[in-house]
């Protein structure tokens, strides 16, 4: 006993072994957390940079549509197609001309210039009055189809610096200065860009930046150099996509960098954020629950004893015997009594598995007998003597030509078995079941000739849900041991009621009927165990009612007024019908 762990020693080792996947999950879910961090930022970040990018696109955009819109403008043509060889004539036109270009300048949002060459006069007109005409610009751009980055330091007031230039030609995709007749060009001072990259820097941790392999980066007034060289340096190395992101080391720290490629320009717009700036929170968040944890597990020993003594055991006792129901003893019952709030639980334990037990073992019982008593209902309705006499019947008919009586049997006879043989469903509505004895009695009509029927059940009763096959087993009882054997014409009538809380079915014929002392054994056979019933029909059809409907429903006998047999079906307007399905 003196190297046995004590009780107490246990509860603590428990404990631990308790808060330790705690640990772990924290981990877990704190690495999912940062990754999710991660993920974002960089979609946000990349959306922002998106965002940005859309505007930027839509301001290049609106500049590119600058010299289409010029080249359509009628004042241009004329002065272009149509010159006038009066020198005020052509002043005046070129003034005209300069004044709408300079209009059409200024309605952008950025500081652009919009000039027009014309080769063959040696001659611009712009929107940058201190532009002069220079032949290797038509050299230079009227073969390039795009906007074209141009870094060369200029001497124009209004251009002093590099630009980004865009033109058409007219004609056409002429590039032969002696074939052109005006080359209309746009252009863009990156100061724009710059500018606008200072916006988005306002605020943010980023140092935003547009990139081209071969070019130098073009960013804000307060672009951070020795940060973006490096990470140009690092995009050199690599084949970018339309947009993404990568980790790399900068000035010893780790950065993620977001690209996103602009549609107008072909550059990239690059961002870069430190790591560490993303994942400081989370790094207190860690700090604040490592401590908690340490003060929980010094109070979790506290309350280890008590917690034992008074909780752990008797919810140990509970779960055993839990189990023990699990794994399907019924008869587990818990002796344990902690004299406190406990002892009240466990007695409405071993009560409620008292009543499972019962409950199991009576329900599995009326499982099995409502199984057993289906398949013989499916078996017994399935009469190869019924169906042949019916084939026979055709066969003979169809010889007689008799066309009528055959398409009437064979149509009963169809909708007779399609029925029958329809076992999806345990309920049918009381319109359906006599619609089947409608077909059976008709089909016993053909081939008797003398038989009469009566169906007189009300309209609000046949919406109303009984087991399937049910009142047919009891007119095939009439006919077979009370008509059949009796010569005459042959009456059966069924008729409905609702009374007093109460449903009915009364089957009447006019057969041969039973004595007294007969009547009184066939409803003593209803009443015994399968395995003694001398019959099956009869006694399958009073206890599936007793079944479903519970107790007062069955069968009921007594003699007919017709002379015959009367059967009465009994069940209760208010029972639960469907509640008694889910049972079996």
């Amino acid at each position: 006993m003196t190297g046995k762990p004590t009780i107490f020693t246990k509860v603590l080792v428990l404990i631990a072994l308790l808060l330790t996947p705690v640990l772990f999950l924290y981990i877990y879910t704190n690495q999912v957390s940062v990754n999710v961090v991660r993920e974002e930022i960089q979609s946000s970040s990349l959306n922002r940079l998106s965002f940005f990018l859309q505007q930027f696109d839509s301001t290049v955009e609106q500049l590119a549509m600058f010299p289409i819109i010029l080249n359509s403008d009628p004042y241009l043509r004329e002065f272009v197609d149509r010159r006038s060889d009066k020198p005020y004539d052509k002043l005046k036109e070129q003034t005209r001309l300069m004044q709408k270009i300079s209009l059409q300048s200024v309605s952008a949002a950025w500081t652009n210039d919009l000039t027009v060459y014309l080769p063959k006069d040696q001659l611009v007109i712009s929107s940058n009055i201190f532009k002069s005409y220079d032949p290797e610009d038509i050299d230079k751009f009227a073969p390039l189809k795009s906007w074209t980055y141009d870094g060369t330091v200029r001497g124009d007031a209004r251009t002093p610096g590099a630009r980004f230039t865009r033109q058409i030609v007219d004609p056409l995709g002429a590039t032969d200065p002696s074939a052109i007749q005006a080359m209309i060009q746009v252009s863009f001072p990156v100061a724009n860009i710059s500018a606008m990259l200072d916006q988005v820097k306002t605020g943010g941790k980023g140092d935003p930046f547009l990139y081209r392999s071969g070019f130098g980066p073009i960013g804000s007034a307060t672009l951070n150099e020795g940060s973006v060289q490096a990470i140009v340096h690092m995009l050199e190395g690599q084949s970018l996509e339309e947009s993404g992101h990568f980790v790399a080391p900068v000035a010893g720290r780790q950065v993620a960098v977001y690209y996103v490629k602009s549609r107008q320009l072909g550059w990239y717009l690059v961002d870069y954020v430190p790591v560490d700036s993303i994942l400081a929170p989370i790094r207190k968040t860690n700090l604040l629950f490592y401590t908690a944890l340490g003060l929980l597990l010094g109070m979790s020993c506290l309350a280890a004893y008590l917690l034992y003594r008074n909780v752990q055991k008797p919810i140990g006792k509970l779960l055993n015997g839990v189990r023990l129901l699990k794994k399907g003893d019924l008869s587990a019952r818990i002796r344990y009594r902690p004299n406190n709030e406990f002892d009240f639980l466990i007695d409405r334990f071993n009560e409620m598995a008292e009543q499972i037990q019962d409950l199991v073992q009576r329900v599995y019982a009326e499982k099995i007998r409502l199984h057993e008593a289906t398949l013989k209902q499916l078996q017994a309705q399935i009469n190869p003597h019924f169906l042949y006499n019916s084939l026979f019947f055709i066969v003979n008919t169809a010889m007689l030509e008799d066309t009528r009586s055959v398409v009437a049997m064979a149509h009963n006879l169809a909708e007779y078995y399609r029925y029958t043989t329809r076992m999806e469903n345990r309920t049918a509505a009381l319109g359906e079941e006599m619609k089947l004895v409608a077909n059976y009695l008709t089909i016993h009509n053909l081939r008797l000739g003398r038989l009469r029927c009566e169906l007189d059940v009300p309209e609000t009763m046949l919406a109303l849900h009984i087991p399937r096959l049910l009142l047919q087993p009891i007119v095939e009882n009439a006919i077979v041991h009370g008509i059949e054997n009796k010569p005459g014409d042959a009456v059966i009538r069924v008729s409905g009621s609702v009374c007093e809380g109460s449903c009915q079915i009364v089957v009447d014929d006019n057969g041969l009927g039973m004595t007294d002392e007969a009547i009184a054994r066939m409803e003593q056979q209803l009443a015994l165990p399968q395995e003694a019933a001398s019959g099956f029909g009869m006694w399958n059809v009073h206890q599936r009612l007793r079944y479903v409907f519970g107790e007062g429903a069955g069968l009921k006998l007594s003699h007919s007024p017709l002379g015959g047999l009367r059967v009465t079906l009994t069940w209760g307007r208010d029972s639960e019908h469907g509640s008694a399905i889910d049972r079996g």
